[in-house]
């Protein structure tokens, strides 16, 4: 088989590019997160998923340190084994979604298209968000 050594070479060129975009995506994700310990409006949990995520398209290592963090490692841990979402949480993603929707309603639309297109989707969010469970599960005694 004959391969092209300037189609392999775009190709390596291309992949280190968009390496380095989720590298890039991951450090911006993990900085709000670390923002959001400190503003209680700006949800860190989130953001700490999206970096989880984009360290694992663009660096092992970084994502190993992520996932592997005692600070921030555990909810992380628990979201990829069990798709566990805490209480705290989903309490404050709904009151936030709950918030942005009132802002469209009241300040932002002028008709009634735009409110009910946004909550539709806030409300398949907020159900995907309520079916997740809220607790690791227990392991059974050995």
């Amino acid at each position: 088989m004959v391969v092209r050594e300037d189609i392999s070479t775009e190709e390596d060129a291309r992949r280190g590019g968009v390496r380095w975009f989720y590298i890039a995506l991951g450090w911006l994700a993990a900085t709000i997160g670390i923002a959001g310990f400190f503003l209680p409006v700006l949800p860190s949990t989130v953001f700490f998923l999206i970096a989880l995520w984009s360290f694992s398209r663009g660096s092992p290592r970084f994502e190993a340190w992520l996932y592997n963090h005692p600070m921030f490692g555990p909810p992380l841990q628990a979201w990829r084994k069990h798709r566990v979402i805490p209480n705290k949480a989903k309490l404050l993603a709904i009151g936030c979604m709950t918030f942005s929707l009132m802002v469209v309603i009241f300040w932002i639309a002028d008709g009634w298209i735009l409110p009910l297109a946004t909550s539709l989707i806030l409300a398949g969010v907020a159900g995907f968000i309520l079916r997740c469970p809220s607790q690791v599960p227990a392991q059974p005694p050995s």
